[in-house]
């Protein structure tokens, strides 16, 4: 099994500080994911700004997007993105979309699964119209509730689909190697780094517990 990915997720809407943030863990983490909320507020521009500073870092920029899919998803690829999410909810036009963006521009495509009721079937279908990774994602409102990712994950991940399974919703130290375990092969963690005191320390340690769990 190959170690899995870390994906660091940077929600700041402060566009400098966002680039201090993934200055300090860029030795840990293999993607930089700019969170939704960030890049509502900030645009193409800090994608501009983060391919330049991390030519060696996967750039996944979250748009969650829900229709449009090949209009709203090009000038992110355009401008340097290496993977842009979808809603499976939007259904599979709207995927087929972003795939279709992609495509031109050699990058990819992950959908998110977040409040799909069927997520199994979403997956499949989405990996059958050439998605490359299928996102495992529980939200922050379900996390509040009490909700976590682990067994959509197993049952995703369990699949044996053509796709990485990334997964999202309050990865900590203590849930690394259960993730590791499941089948994950993208670790999304956010508030466990950016929330830490030491960033740099919180993702370093992220990484050996993850690069231990995956050996």
């Amino acid at each position: 099994m190959a170690t899995p990915l870390i994906q660091m997720a940077l929600d700041s809407l402060d566009f400098d500080a966002t680039i201090a943030l993934a200055d300090q863990v860029a030795p840990y983490v293999d993607i930089f994911e700019i969170g939704t909320p960030c890049i509502k507020h900030n645009g193409v521009a800090l994608v501009e700004a983060m391919r330049a500073r991390f030519p060696e870092h996967l750039i996944l920029v979250d748009l969650k997007t829900m229709d449009a899919g090949e209009y709203e998803a090009t000038p992110f690829y355009a401008a340097g993105a290496d993977i842009c999410t979808v809603l499976g909810v939007s259904g599979i036009a709207t995927v087929k979309g972003v795939i279709n963006a992609a495509k031109a521009h050699n990058a990819e495509v992950q959908v998110d699964l977040i409040n799909v009721p069927d997520k199994v079937s979403c997956a499949r279908e989405a990996a059958e119209a050439g998605a490359q990774i299928a996102g495992v994602h529980t939200g922050l409102d379900a996390q509040a509730a009490g909700q976590t990712p682990f067994g959509d994950l197993a049952d995703i991940s369990g699949m044996g689909l053509d796709v990485r399974v990334s997964v999202a919703g309050g990865i900590k130290p203590a849930t690394v190697q259960q993730v590791v375990e499941a089948g994950a092969s993208i670790i999304v963690v956010g508030a466990a780094i950016y929330g830490a005191p030491s960033p740099a320390d919180a993702a370093s340690e992220i990484r050996d517990l993850v690069d231990a769990a995956g050996a």
